[in-house]
C-alpha cells in the first residue's frame, strides 16, 4: 500500500479501492486507480513535496492574490472572503480565476461586486 502521509488520505485510498473492487469497475487496476486519484487530490491541495516546495519558494500560482491559499478554497469560502476586497483586488482575483479554473458562479459574484 502506498504511503500517503496522512491517515485521512490512507482511509480515502482504502475506501476508493474497496468501492472499485466491489463494483468491478477497474478490474485488477483498482488499487492503481485509487492511488492515482488520492495522489492527484494531494497535489491539488498542496500536500505533496513538490507543492510544498513551490509554496516555500514563492512559485505558487496564487502568489500575490489578496486571498491567502486561494487555489485551495471552495466557491462559498471565496465568496465569504470577497467582502473585504477593493475593486482593484477583485479585478486581480477575476483575472486569476479566468485563467485558471474559470468557475462561472464565482466570476458572476465578482462581477456583481465590482458594479
Amino acid at each position: 500500500m502506498p504511503n500517503f502521509g496522512s491517515d485521512k488520505r490512507e482511509r480515502e485510498y482504502e475506501k476508493l479501492k474497496k468501492r472499485f473492487r466491489k463494483s468491478g469497475r477497474y478490474g485488477n487496476r483498482a488499487e492503481q486507480v485509487a492511488a492515482r486519484i488520492v495522489n492527484k487530490q494531494r497535489s491539488q491541495y498542496g500536500e505533496t513535496k513538490e507543492e510544498k516546495q513551490k509554496d516555500r519558494t514563492g512559485r505558487s500560482p496564487d502568489r500575490g492574490l489578496p486571498i491567502h491559499d486561494y487555489q485551495r478554497l471552495t466557491v462559498p469560502q471565496i465568496k465569504g472572503k470577497l467582502d473585504g476586497c477593493s475593486t482593484q483586488q477583485l479585478r486581480q482575483i477575476k483575472k486569476y480565476e479566468q485563467s485558471h479554473k474559470a468557475r462561472k458562479t464565482l466570476l458572476a459574484e465578482i462581477d456583481s461586486r465590482m458594479k
